[in-house]
């Protein structure tokens, strides 16, 4: 590690890791409301495929991230320049970023319903 770099943290289990994974990428609107609403208005079978597609698709884009933040250690932007620096990619990191955050807002409001 580079001098002055602050120490990252780390998991305590694996276990920890998975569910907290889980829980950031699923999110409640996968979960409840999505098939809800599928399933109410005859799409049951549009949720099967989504299913399929979402583990076809979404799993190995799911370790592919989980590699390259381990093999590089830096956040989402930092991550795709370290591979290819000034590259244009490096906004798909930024995209992934400014996802969270819109996220994050979504479930601010979900919670404001809650209380």
């Amino acid at each position: 590690m580079a001098s002055g770099s602050p120490d990252r943290g780390q998991w305590s289990s694996k276990m920890g890791f998975i569910l907290a994974a889980s829980g950031s990428a699923i999110g409640l609107g996968n979960i409840w409301r999505f098939p809800y609403v599928a399933g109410e208005n005859g799409g049951g079978a549009f949720v099967l495929l989504y299913i399929f597609f979402v583990v076809l698709i979404g799993l190995p884009y799911m370790f592919a991230e989980l590699a390259l933040g381990r093999s590089v250690q830096k956040n989402p932007v930092g991550a795709i320049n370290a591979i290819k620096p000034n590259s244009p990619w490096r906004f798909v990191g930024l995209l992934g970023v400014l996802t969270g955050v819109g996220i994050l807002s979504f479930y601010g409001v979900i919670a404001g319903w809650t209380f």
